[in-house]
């Protein structure tokens, strides 16, 4: 049997080489639902993300994934998100921020959870879940200790 998460809209921030945002995408492609999901990965370093196209276009299951848009990776802000494709169900960030961004926040979904590390770097990081509710209440809960390298600003790098 092939499980899949009920297809909706996933931000991975900090994609780097694109691979869990395919993995992503494979699990929200459509199984027989009324519409596939959409995966978008977020990274601020632009040749990371032309690898990780080009790469994605070679391998035969990510290339339908593209083709279709169930699969994108855009540079950008990961501190911004991808406002354009909001709101989220899910959403992953795979660097610390120092805080919880808060435009992160606002582009996730009622129901929706974001899980990222929340921590100076060199400093105590905790991996961090925040769910919203379906009235818009945000909870946030820390789970153990992480080490990740930090969130940067696009135009920090």
């Amino acid at each position: 049997m092939f499980y899949t998460i009920s297809p909706g809209q996933v931000l991975d921030v900090g994609s780097g080489s694109g691979y869990l945002a395919a993995v992503m995408a494979t699990l929200v492609q459509d199984r027989g639902s009324k519409a596939p999901g959409l995966v978008i990965g977020v990274e601020y370093i632009p040749t990371l993300v032309e690898a990780a196209l080009q790469s994605a276009e070679r391998d035969p299951t990510s290339r339908p994934l593209l083709d279709a848009g169930i699969l994108q990776l855009r540079v950008g802000d990961g501190w911004q998100g991808w406002p354009e494709s909001a709101p989220y169900d899910a959403i992953h960030v795979g660097a610390a921020a120092a805080t919880v961004p808060q435009a992160l926040v606002r582009q996730l979904a009622p129901g929706g959870r974001l899980v990222l590390p929340v921590g100076l770097d060199g400093q105590e990081q905790v991996l961090t879940v925040v769910d919203k509710d379906y009235t818009g209440h945000v909870k946030t809960k820390g789970l153990f200790s992480v080490q990740y390298v930090p969130l940067v600003h696009r135009n920090e790098a």
